[in-house]
């Protein structure tokens, strides 16, 4: 009799929070076995579009430096390595934050339940410790909304939780571009968990160093993660949560197409002006989970942090000298705390039901510079160096958010999920760089927006769920977004409103034996869409579009056989266009979007023993993405394919795998990524040819 154990979904703060019995389904070969814990719910019973992407998947014979190397088989995720350091992955899930020149928009993103998303929908994925995943669920679909601003999907991130026996494990990794990435993890307990003064503890810290696949973009980067857990009794626990990350990078910039087809190493900008950005991140959270009764529960989420940014940006010298120019250099220093504070109860009311009451407050408090990005000395101007201040101010954004959500089993086969999340997002800005020819910059702004979200699934069979889910979400500008003008003139961007979408959602899901197929149809219907408007020099300004639309289908399967074999494949095909023009010198109706492919495929197949040699192949797919609104500029459409062997081994209270990779095995040429309507047509980040890397993981367990 094998046991197969059923990936699981824990979401951060609403989605499902209940499954009401156990599901058992048996035949004469297999069992299949769920146990309902809070928060915790099966990928095939969400009724929504969810998947799970397993921490030892990831660092399976991977770098464990990207999320570009191991979410390839989330259908709907477009994630893509820029190769540059400076401006993090460029990450959209169907279409929503594609717009993005650096860092991540229109997505909400947590890792531990503390967000990796600002109060103005700003996120990065620079601080996520691939070392210590235990999983990552990636949310899309209409359930998004109930997270609050930027709800175009989630990416949740759930670290390890140690446990017995001790364990402290060396990880080391090699590749090509003068890559290195290594780290160490410790990670035990103390106690089964369950008694009171019980421990469970996981700390991990690792260092990734590059010269970088282009000129000017070589990156060093320190991250650490730490996660304690703590039985105050039986009924109580506590969880302190660490993280730190610092990074500094070059910023290679992007390249027109004549310059990328005569050398796509070459970074003539990064060269000129010395563009870098460096980074410097600590946060700390404390988790407090107490069962109240046999049916009620409390938790309480508490968090805070610091990041500091230094920018050094390719704008020439003749445009600072306009008196409202904020210059070239960007120092930003932000300050962020927050709380979330949640209710669940489960009962009966003619049927079993369950609700969750919450809270959510964050904010965050930023003191924005600028300064010009040269010095002049002996009529001798030198690029890439600190100058004068031209911008000085203080940028406060706030939000408050009331939610509740409630799950009824109306049948044996049927059940409603339902939510409602009333979002409240205040920005506030005191300028205090006020000089002739650049007036007071002050301003504030606030947006409102009731966010229901609802869902029905019915059980076909004990293994087949279909599901019709509809939502309303809302993206608010960024503080980024709503610093700049286009063009030249200061002042902030209030005029930017908040985008709201509209998506409904059909789908189902089928357990094959040991695998999983999952399809989904979706239609999501945006007024105010933020785009970029602007980009020149690597400074974004942006504007509302009017009316959008993406509709599309997502296929995935996860399948294990023949006891070792797994194979992967997943397929999106998203069509997302402008219903109104939202070009000033040519009609962009009826336009593709720009940045979003209108397919993505992926497929996997590999051969994985729990010791001994093993060895995988993939291949990945993407069709051509439109560079600007305008549809004039395009990235051709590419497939890639990567290769994977190694073995791994125990020897007395010793773990080893040694592994080896080459990614890009045919040495296609191709572009990794696209800047959004690049003013001077530098829109393209070409990606390397064929590259290769080795690794050694060492494991002790202290038994």
């Amino acid at each position: 009799m094998k046991i197969i154990t059923v990936r699981a979904v824990t979401l951060p703060a609403l989605l499902l929070p209940f499954i009401f019995s156990p599901l058992s389904w048996a035949d004469d070969a297999q069992t299949l076995i769920v146990t309902a814990t809070p928060q915790t719910v099966s990928e095939l019973d969400t009724p929504a579009a969810v998947s799970v992407v397993e921490g030892e998947d990831m660092r399976h014979a991977a770098p464990r430096v990207n999320l570009s190397e191991s979410l390839g088989a989330v259908p709907g995720l477009q994630i893509q390595n820029r190769q540059n350091y400076a401006q993090d992955l460029q990450l959209s899930i169907r279409g929503f934050g594609s717009r993005s020149t650096y860092g991540v928009r229109g997505i909400r993103m947590y890792v531990d339940g503390i967000p990796a998303t600002m109060p103005d929908g700003q996120g990065q994925t620079s601080n996520i410790d691939i070392g210590s995943v235990e999983s990552i669920d990636v949310l899309r679909g209409p359930f998004s909304a109930l997270y609050g601003n930027s709800s175009g999907g989630v990416v949740n991130v759930t670290t390890e939780k140690g446990q017995q026996p001790t364990t402290i494990e060396a990880s080391s990794y090699y590749g090509s571009f003068g890559t290195w990435h290594y780290g160490m993890k410790a990670s035990g307990a103390v106690g089964d968990g369950t008694q009171s003064g019980d421990v469970d503890y996981t700390v991990s810290t690792n260092r990734f160093i590059t010269h970088g696949y282009r000129d000017h973009s070589a990156a060093r980067k320190n991250l650490a993660n730490a996660k304690l857990g703590v039985r105050i009794n039986e009924a109580s626990k506590l969880t302190l949560l660490f993280n730190s990350v610092d990074i500094k990078a070059n910023d290679p910039g992007g390249l027109t197409y004549g310059e990328m087809q005569q050398n796509p190493q070459q970074s003539p900008r990064g060269d000129q002006y010395n563009t870098r950005k460096s980074v410097k991140q600590t946060q700390a959270g404390l988790r407090y989970e107490r069962q109240l009764s046999e049916h009620d529960d409390l938790s309480v989420m508490m968090y805070a942090g610091e990041r500091q940014t230094t920018q050094y940006q390719s704008i020439p010298y003749k445009p600072q000298q306009k008196p409202s120019h904020a210059g070239g250099v960007i120092d930003l220093d932000r300050h962020y705390q927050g709380i979330d504070t949640r209710w669940t109860h489960r009962g009966e009311l003619g049927v079993p039901m369950s609700f969750t009451a919450g809270l959510n407050y964050e904010n965050m408090s930023e003191k924005r510079r600028g300064y010009e990005n040269y010095v002049i000395d002996s009529n001798t101007t030198t690029f890439g160096e600190k100058g004068n201040l031209r911008r000085n101010e203080r940028n406060l954004m706030w939000n408050l958010d009331p939610y509740l959500q409630t799950q009824w089993q109306l049948t044996d086969k049927l059940s409603l999920d339902a939510g409602v999340r009333y979002s409240s997002v205040w920005f506030d800005s005191n300028d205090h760089y006020i000089t002739t020819g650049n007036g007071d910059s002050s301003g504030e702004a606030s947006y409102h927006e009731w966010l229901p979200a609802g869902s029905l699934k019915y059980a076909v069979t004990d293994s087949w769920n279909i599901y019709a889910s509809a939502g309303r979400g809302f993206e608010t500008p960024t503080i980024s977004e709503l610093s700049y003008r286009s063009g030249t003139d200061n002042g902030l961007n209030l005029g930017l409103k908040p985008a709201t979408n509209e998506t409904v959602e059909i789908g189902s899901k089928t357990r094959i034996g040991n695998g999983l197929l999952t399809a989904a149809l979706f239609q999501t219907d945006t007024t105010n869409e933020i785009v970029t408007d602007t980009n020149i020099d690597t400074r974004s300004s942006y504007k509302n579009a009017g009316k959008t639309r993406r509709q599309g289908a997502e296929l995935s399967l996860d399948q294990q056989f023949a006891e070792n074999w797994r194979a992967k494949a997943a397929w999106t095909w998203l069509d997302a266009t402008y219903r109104t023009n939202v070009c000033d010198d040519a009609n962009c109706n009826g336009n593709r979007i720009p940045g979003i492919a209108r397919n993505m495929g992926f497929a996997s197949l590999g051969y994985e023993p729990e010791s001994g040699w093993y060895a995988g192949a993939d291949i990945r797919y993407l069709s051509d993405i439109m560079a600007n609104d305008e549809n004039t500029a395009r990235a051709p459409s590419w497939t890639v394919v990567g290769l994977n062997t190694g073995y791994k081994f125990d020897v007395g209270n010793w773990s080893l795998d040694l592994f080896g990779r080459v990614d890009n095995l045919f040495d296609r040429e191709y572009v990794g990524s696209v800047i959004v309507n690049e003013s001077n047509g530098r829109y393209y980040e070409p990606a390397p040819g064929r590259n290769y890397g080795v690794g050694l993981n060492v494991a002790w367990r202290f038994e």
